[in-house]
């Protein structure tokens, strides 16, 4: 693990030291249990920064066995009030294989269509906070504004097809991941901002980042026209924090955080 990280802004500076990387798992009860904690304190995560907008909203962890099932928040509970006992098993045709609750029709059709489209993909972030629907109203990508933003450089889309309308059919989902295609983001036109990610912490931590920097080129522009990052510098920059490991690490303190300050979630 060390080597991917390897010149990169992430790199230990120093031998010996503590430094933490995804971890690995002797059986797939062991990963799936990993992934369901990872997913209820995603979900905390993005309840106490705001993120949650009534019932709307939804983040999707691939099982690790059956790849065509994905473990997704139940409808209609509170982001801040989720545990992994509560999050159901969903399959691909849209049936609660396991759980007692029912599954958004929206997160269904998008989400399916993503992991089916991107075998890649582990987790899909999609929320109606303020900042990534504000933005997605203007139909264009963000700005390399900042060192932040470059995290996006060339790895986000936007989606113009069904633009405020909710998406619930397959074919709406399936366009929409099209869209997607190989990139960490798509903006949806008069919707929102979805990321996706090799981990749970992956996609999270892209959303956060997404939001904020939509929210940073939202308050640039309501004063001025913004400098962009020069391409040669966008591209370094990228290169430094855009991979997947890096997203990865930069969500470790929010799980360490709501972990220690809510660990019900672990029930």
């Amino acid at each position: 693990m060390t080597d991917a990280l390897a010149g990169s802004a992430f790199a230990p500076t120093q031998v010996g030291l503590e430094f933490p990387f995804p971890p690995s798992f002797e059986s797939v009860e062991e990963e799936r249990l990993h992934r369901k904690q990872r997913l209820a304190a995603a979900l905390r995560v993005f309840g106490r920064l705001g993120f949650a907008e009534g019932v709307a909203g939804h983040i999707t962890a691939r099982d690790p066995e059956h790849p065509d099932r994905f473990w997704v928040n139940p409808f209609g509970m509170s982001f801040r009030h989720v545990r992994v006992s509560d999050l159901i098993l969903v399959d691909h045709e849209g049936t609660v294989v396991e759980g007692r609750w029912p599954v958004n029709a929206a997160a269904f059709a998008i989400h399916a269509a993503i992991h089916e489209a991107r075998p890649d993909v582990v987790a899909a972030a999609h929320t109606h906070s303020i900042h990534g629907r504000a933005w997605s109203a203007l139909g264009r990508p963000i700005g390399m504004i900042s060192q932040d933003a470059c995290m996006f450089w060339n790895d986000h889309a936007v989606h113009a097809d069904d633009g405020g309308a909710v998406v619930t059919d397959r074919d709406g989902g399936r366009r929409l991941a099209a869209t997607l295609a190989g990139h960490k983001a798509v903006i949806h036109r008069n919707h929102g901002i979805i990321t996706v990610g090799q981990s749970v912490d992956e996609a999270a931590w892209w959303y956060l980042a997404l939001e904020r920097c939509c929210q940073a080129q939202l308050l640039a522009e309501a004063v001025g026209t913004p400098h962009e990052v020069a391409e040669a510098d966008a591209r370094y920059t990228y290169e430094q924090t855009g991979y997947p490991l890096a997203g990865w690490f930069q969500f470790q303190p929010h799980v360490a955080e709501i972990v220690r300050s809510e660990p019900d979630l672990l029930d």
